[in-house]
Parts: C-alpha cells; sequence; structure tokens
C-alpha cells in the first residue's frame, strides 16, 4: 500500500503532464501555424478561449462525474477523449477547425486535475497529502509545460507541426493503457473514505469556504492562462525571438514552476509534522508566494528576452508554492467524495476567468502591447490571497449537511 501509493501518484503526475504538454503544442508553434493557416492574434484568442470555455464548463461536469463513477473510470475516460482531440488537431486547415479542436480538447481536459485531486485524497494521509498533491497536479502540469517547448520544437521540425500533434497523442495513447492496466481502488483504512457518497451540490455551494475558493481562483487564474498561452506570442511580438528561441527560453518558467510544487507541498507537510496547525501552515506558504509575484512586472524593463523570462519565472515559481497549498487546502477542507466537484466547481470559476481575459488579452495586445497585461498579472495573486483569508477563517475539515 504504502509503495503502491507513490506508483498512483506517478500515473496522476503523468496524466497532468501529458494535459499540459498537449495544450502547449499550439502555443508554442502558434507563431508558425498562425502564419502557415493565415490566422491573426484575435483568431487565434478565440481558439484559445474554445479551449478555456469548454475546459470551465467541463472542469465542474468531469470533476461531478468523476465523484460519482469513480477516479478510475472517469479519469481513464478524460484523457482517452482529449488524445484523440489532440490527434485531430494534425487536420486542421482553418481558424474554425481551430476552435473546435481545441473546444473538443478542453471537453476532455476538464475532468484531469479533479480526478488527480481526488486520486491523491483517495490514498494519501494529511501529513504526505500536500507533497503527493503537489507532484501529482502542479509538478506534472508544470513539466508537462517545461517539455513542451523544446521537444514540440524539435519535434516539429523532424516532422512538422502537423506531426506534433500525432506525437503527443500516441503518448495519451500509452498513458491510457497503462492507466487502466495498472490502476486499482485503494483498499483498508483509504476505502473507507473512497466509498463515501458525494455531498448535494446545494449544501456545498451554501459553504462561503466554497464561494471563497471560487472567487479567488477566479482572480488568479487568468494569470496561468496567460502565462500557459501567451508567453511565445510575447517573446516573438515584443522581444523578436525566433521560433528556435522560444523552443530554448519558454521553458523556463515552467520548470521553476516544477521545483516550486515540489518544495511548496514539502515545506508545508514540513510545517505540518512540526507542529503547526494546517491551517497556519497552508495559509503561510500562500501568503509569502502572493507577496512575491508583484516582482514579475519588472519583465517589461528587462534588457532582452532571455532576462524578461527570468523575472517572469519568478511568479511561476510563486505559482508553485501557491497552487500546491491551495489544492490540498480543498482536500483538508473536504472529504474525498466530494473534492473531485470542489475542485471542478473552482476550475470552472478559473476557466470562465481565463476565457474572458484571452478575448481581451488578444484585443489588448493588438490596441496597445503585453505592458497592461503583465502589470496585472503582478498584482492579481495578493488580491487572491485577501479573498481566502476573509471568506476562510480556519483550515479544518467541515461537516457538509446532506440535503
Amino acid at each position: 500500500m504504502a509503495g503502491f501509493r507513490w506508483v498512483v501518484a506517478g500515473l496522476l503526475f503523468g496524466a497532468s503532464a501529458l494535459s499540459f504538454f498537449d495544450r502547449q503544442v499550439l502555443s508554442v508553434l502558434a507563431p508558425r501555424i498562425l502564419a502557415d493557416l493565415g490566422i491573426g492574434n484575435v483568431e487565434y484568442a478565440s481558439a484559445v478561449s474554445a479551449f478555456t470555455l469548454a475546459y470551465s464548463v467541463m472542469f465542474t461536469l468531469g470533476g461531478r462525474a468523476i465523484d460519482f463513477v469513480g477516479t478510475r473510470a472517469g479519469l481513464g475516460v478524460a484523457v482517452a477523449f482529449w488524445t484523440v482531440a489532440s490527434l485531430l488537431h494534425a487536420s486542421v486547415r482553418g481558424a474554425g477547425d481551430l476552435t473546435v479542436y481545441r473546444f473538443l480538447l478542453g471537453v476532455g481536459e476538464g475532468g484531469c486535475f479533479p480526478g488527480a485531486a481526488r486520486g491523491i485524497l483517495e490514498w494519501f494521509p494529511a501529513k504526505e497529502r500536500a507533497l503527493a498533491m503537489g507532484i501529482a497536479t502542479t509538478g506534472g502540469s508544470a513539466m508537462g509545460a517545461v517539455l513542451a517547448p523544446p521537444l514540440i520544437v524539435w519535434v516539429s521540425s523532424v516532422v512538422g507541426w502537423r506531426g506534433a500533434f500525432l506525437a503527443t497523442g500516441a503518448i495519451g495513447v500509452v498513458w491510457v493503457a497503462l492507466w487502466f492496466l495498472l490502476y486499482r481502488k485503494p483498499a483498508g483504512v483509504v476505502t473507507s473514505r473512497a466509498v463515501e457518497k458525494p455531498w448535494p451540490m446545494g449544501s456545498l455551494l451554501a459553504r462561503k469556504e466554497v464561494w471563497g475558493l471560487l472567487a479567488a481562483r477566479f482572480v488568479f487564474d487568468p494569470v496561468f492562462y496567460f502565462y500557459m498561452f501567451w508567453i511565445p506570442q510575447y517573446l516573438s511580438r515584443e522581444r523578436g525571438a525566433s521560433l528556435e528561441q522560444i523552443g530554448r527560453l519558454a521553458w523556463i518558467p515552467f520548470l521553476t514552476l516544477g521545483v516550486s510544487s515540489l518544495l511548496g507541498g514539502a515545506v508545508s507537510d514540513g510545517l505540518v509534522r512540526r507542529g503547526w496547525s494546517i491551517d497556519r501552515a497552508r495559509k503561510t506558504v500562500m501568503a509569502a508566494a502572493a507577496l512575491l509575484t508583484p516582482v514579475s512586472m519588472l519583465a517589461m524593463a528587462a534588457p532582452d528576452a532571455f532576462w524578461a523570462v527570468v523575472l517572469m519565472a519568478v511568479l511561476m515559481f510563486a505559482h508553485g508554492f501557491w497552487m500546491t497549498n491551495y489544492m490540498t487546502m480543498i482536500g483538508d477542507l473536504f472529504p474525498a467524495a466530494s473534492v473531485g466537484t470542489v475542485v471542478g466547481l473552482t476550475g470552472t470559476a478559473g476557466g470562465l476567468a481565463g476565457f474572458l481575459s484571452s478575448l481581451a488579452v488578444g484585443r489588448i495586445v493588438e490596441a496597445v502591447s503585453f505592458g497592461p497585461v503583465i502589470v496585472a498579472c503582478g498584482v492579481l495573486y495578493p488580491v487572491g490571497l485577501a479573498v481566502l483569508l476573509v471568506t476562510i477563517p480556519r483550515v479544518e475539515r467541515l461537516e457538509v449537511r446532506q440535503g
């Protein structure tokens, strides 16, 4: 049991890494794909927004479904669906096709993080939970984003950008086969948590803690969507970077995210083992992370593309500490049987914010520059922290009433 739960964490790490790798193919190759298909930034923003819209809606629907059908079936089907959507990108012919396929990718990927979070809550005790959550969610997504720029640029140089989509789809097929072959329900004490029924949606939405989590994510998630989808365009448009230079630079912020995701979980779990309350440990780490993010605004004054990326990486470093503890906080507050739903609700809130912000970014960039967007990114995490401190006075297991 003790050893296998880390195998589970590894499988979930692979799912979240694959989800970010798949969505990064378009953003990394955007300068080339847009030029090849004759698509502008406004049309690109529409395709990105189609993904975030579907992703945000399916976060809740997918999370709720996984709470009812279970982690194995729910997450396995979700990964299989988005793998097919990723493969379809190889046949895109114009902005319309691209928008449809991005929408389908978002439908599948919406179930990833609710499923990963539920899997961790089913298998891991509180003293190991933050580290495991960091590995399976933020760490996996960061690793996918780290590997994507150099590998995608290399693969596209060998087989073209359409071949890059086929390659990532093949990886998805392998993961789905391994998942259904290896994953089983946890046994023993952990199973007693796993078999609980999900609480009614009304009971969850009656909690101010849920609304605090939703509001905070609505505030800070647009930052991550911007970093995920727009850094290559920023480097190309405002820093004059070539596709090869983008491949050498765009992974740096996500490497810092991967490292900080593990550190954020380890530090938080370490504080709990030292006798800190879960409330104090989670909030202290998140407060430190939020107060670090304004440093990223200095990227506008950086002398070249490399130093701009380094300063942006400071925000991603902070995000790793922040997001690992944010996700773990949900598990601290709610039972495993309802975690998929709560994570899904927060993802929907963040996705809707990402959808709206992506449309805005495209227009702001065309009308002004990336400057106002970078400034906004530097101030939103402290705002999100304030929301959480007001709405969640103490992080402890809640009694969610039936009916």
